[in-house]
C-alpha cells in the first residue's frame, strides 16, 4: 500500500514548521499550536484537535519524540514511534502541519513557531502551561478546551495489558 504524500508533507523539521508558521502569518492567518503524545489516538484525542483547529486558520502540532515521552511517561512507552504518530496526526484533515521535538517541554518549538493561539486541555492549571509567556509576550492567547472525559490512551494500553 502507498503513503500519502501529502500527509507526509505536512511533517515536517522544526525549520520547516517554523518557515510554515512564518508564511501563514504574512498572508494575515491565524496559526493554533497544540502539544502532546498522542500514541494510542481516540475520540477525546480527535475532537480536541478539532476544536484547537476551529480557533484559527492552520493548526501545528508539536509531536513528544519517543525519547522525550519515554522521559515523560517512562521506559514502556510510547506504544506507537513518532514517525507513526506523525503519519497518522498528519492524515488527519483538522492538522495542518506536525513536528516533532525531543525536549521534555515544548518551550523551545513554542518559540520557534510563534502561535497565536496556544491550546491545551483544561486539565492544565493556567499558570502550569508552558509557553504561556511567550505567547502572550507576542500579543497571542491561550486557551484552555474542555477535556472529554472517558478516553485515555494509559487506560487503554492499561485495559490491553489486562487482557488474557
Amino acid at each position: 500500500m502507498t503513503r500519502d504524500a501529502e500527509a507526509e508533507s505536512r511533517v515536517k523539521s522544526l525549520e520547516g514548521g517554523r518557515a510554515y508558521a512564518a508564511a501563514v502569518r504574512d498572508a494575515g492567518r491565524r496559526v493554533v499550536f497544540t502539544n502532546g503524545v498522542f500514541d494510542i489516538l481516540h475520540p477525546g484525542h480527535i475532537r480536541y484537535l478539532q476544536q484547537a483547529r476551529s480557533l484559527g486558520d492552520v493548526l501545528i502540532i508539536g509531536l513528544n519524540a519517543d525519547a522525550s515521552v519515554r522521559r515523560n511517561k517512562g521506559p514502556q512507552r510510547p506504544i506507537n514511534t513518532e514517525q507513526e504518530r506523525a503519519e497518522i496526526l498528519a492524515a488527519l484533515a483538522c492538522v495542518d502541519c506536525v513536528v516533532i521535538f525531543s525536549e521534555d517541554t515544548p518551550a523551545g518549538i513554542i518559540s520557534a513557531i510563534e502561535p497565536d493561539v496556544l491550546v491545551k486541555g483544561a486539565d492544565w492549571a493556567e499558570d502550569a502551561i508552558v509557553g504561556r509567556d511567550t505567547v502572550e509576550a507576542r500579543g497571542g492567547q491561550v486557551v484552555r478546551v474542555p477535556v472529554e472525559q472517558g478516553y485515555s490512551s494509559t487506560e487503554i494500553i492499561r485495559r490491553i495489558r489486562a487482557l488474557p
